[in-house]
């Protein structure tokens, strides 16, 4: 996908109603109160060293960038946003962040940030399962962050 069509994503998901319960959509994950677009995913190839990996994590953090870039011409300087507390919090068990954060706390060490009308809109880069597999993705979201 272009940066065209992430930001298209992006205002499709800001447009869309949030669903009454969590699950799959068409552009990833949703639940109430939120909106979660995987617009892109890499998964790491069994005989890969890690050379691929790296050069794709490099690629997902420049996309990143790039649309940081756009999104800042709308809406101004993003706030980068550490997730760590929360992930912290969520490990402890304390059950007090909530939807998308946890769940985004897992994978996304930091986000860059807007508020944009009722929504926060963030971009970030998930490492899965030892950072087997990354996902570039968008949060569209009315909750507010930890």
């Amino acid at each position: 996908m272009s940066s065209a069509e992430h930001i298209a994503t992006i205002d499709l998901l800001r447009a869309r109603d949030f669903p009454e319960a969590p699950g799959r959509s068409e552009a990833g994950r949703a639940g109430p109160g939120f909106h979660i677009a995987e617009l892109r995913t890499y998964e790491t190839a069994e005989d890969d060293d890690g050379t691929a990996r790296d050069a794709v994590e490099e690629q997902y953090e420049a996309e990143r960038d790039a649309l940081t870039v756009l999104l800042t011409a709308r809406w101004g300087e993003p706030h980068v946003f550490s997730l760590a507390s929360a992930f912290a919090r969520v490990v402890a068990g304390s059950g007090d962040v909530p939807e998308p954060w946890a769940t985004l706390s897992e994978t996304v060490p930091d986000v860059h940030l807007w508020r944009a009308e009722a929504h926060w809109i963030a971009l970030g880069v998930a490492r899965w399962g030892g950072w087997d597999a990354l996902q570039l993705l968008a949060v569209i979201t009315e909750t507010d962050p930890p």
